[in-house]
């Protein structure tokens, strides 16, 4: 099994990118782009993540859930949030049955 350490690795690189001038790197011109930019990605790697999933591709899953995890990523750390943040929240999440978890959560806004 491969650990959670690629996505500290990752985490780091894209941390460093975030000061990085928008011509040296593709996250760092995401960066430069603003919030909006990062979530339009997010949300087209999430479209193709479904559409892998319906042509029960396993190779182009895996492809376009990578994309999207890598998105997210720049998306959180955007807002200084982190991978230990995630891991933090599904642990307390694990053995909660997710109905009950939804339940718990305070009744959205708007």
């Amino acid at each position: 099994m491969i650990d959670a350490e690629v996505l500290h690795r990752l985490q780091q690189t894209l941390m460093a990118r975030k000061g990085a001038a928008p011509g040296t790197s593709y996250v760092a011109s995401l960066y430069a782009k603003g919030t909006d930019a990062i979530c339009k990605k997010v949300a087209e790697e999430a479209a193709e993540t479904i559409m892998a999933a319906k042509d029960a591709d396993r190779l182009h899953l895996v492809r376009e859930v990578a994309d999207l995890w890598f998105h997210s990523m720049v998306l959180l750390t955007r807002f200084e949030i982190g991978v230990d943040d995630v891991l933090a929240e599904l642990h307390r999440r694990e053995g909660i049955s997710g109905i009950d978890e939804k339940n718990s959560r305070p009744p959205a806004v708007g």
